[in-house]
């Protein structure tokens, strides 16, 4: 495994940790994920890069379009949550009330 790809591994890794083990904000959660989503985006480009397909060069934008489209999904029901439960933390979420 060269330095590179070891890099982009580790730094998907820590995201996903940091969604899994540090769950006290919305927020924290949303940029754990926005991380993933940028380790994965440079990675699929070096990865097009080196395969030098012309067919796999759409998939790097492909993915940041819908890495946009997560951010503003997550936003928006950031905004939402805040404005019904007054806060942003996840100990106060539940599924069961509406």
């Amino acid at each position: 495994m060269t330095p590179t790809h070891f890099s982009f591994t580790t730094a998907f890794i820590l995201g996903l940790s940091g969604v899994a083990f540090h769950r006290t904000h919305l927020l924290s959660a949303l940029l754990c994920l926005e991380g993933m989503m940028l380790s994965l985006f440079i990675a699929l480009s070096l990865w097009s890069l080196q395969v030098g397909a012309t067919n796999f060069t759409p998939a790097p934008m492909m993915l940041l379009a819908f890495s946009a489209c997560e951010a503003s999904a997550g936003l928006a029901l950031l905004v939402a949550t805040a404005r019904t439960h007054g806060t942003d933390r996840l100990q106060n979420l539940s599924l069961l009330q509406c």
